[in-house]
């Protein structure tokens, strides 16, 4: 079911998704400071473009974890969180796109605080 649902998924949302971060994560790497935030988003980009059967859990709580994620939601974070809520809701029009947009749902709330959590 998870390689059917990621098909369908790449069609109706998770590619334009994955452009999103990509593009942020290019705009992250520009500077040198910013490269650790750019690796973070191609990351999220590869879980964009195949969410079904993967999960996202805690490892790190850490200072350096809250701090880059408070910096990630001032230059980034939202943009893409509304982004993936916008989809969530035009998915759950139909029966069929629910499933969807639960995962449209998971990746909006991974992208207010990325850092920190790992995708398994």
């Amino acid at each position: 079911m998870s390689c059917l649902g990621n098909i369908i998924w790449m069609i109706f949302g998770g590619l334009f998704g994955a452009i999103g971060w990509i593009f942020t994560g290019i705009l992250w790497c520009i500077t040198i400071v910013g490269i650790p935030v750019g690796k973070q988003c191609f990351k999220m980009a590869k879980l964009q473009f195949a969410s079904f059967g993967k999960e996202v859990t805690t490892v790190n709580d850490s200072g350096t974890s809250l701090v880059l994620n408070i910096l990630w939601l001032i230059f980034g974070g939202f943009e893409l969180c509304i982004a993936n809520l916008i989809s969530a809701l035009l998915l759950c029009i139909t029966i069929v796109g629910i499933p969807f947009a639960a995962q449209s749902l998971k990746l909006a709330k991974l992208s207010l605080m990325p850092f920190g959590k790992e995708v398994r």
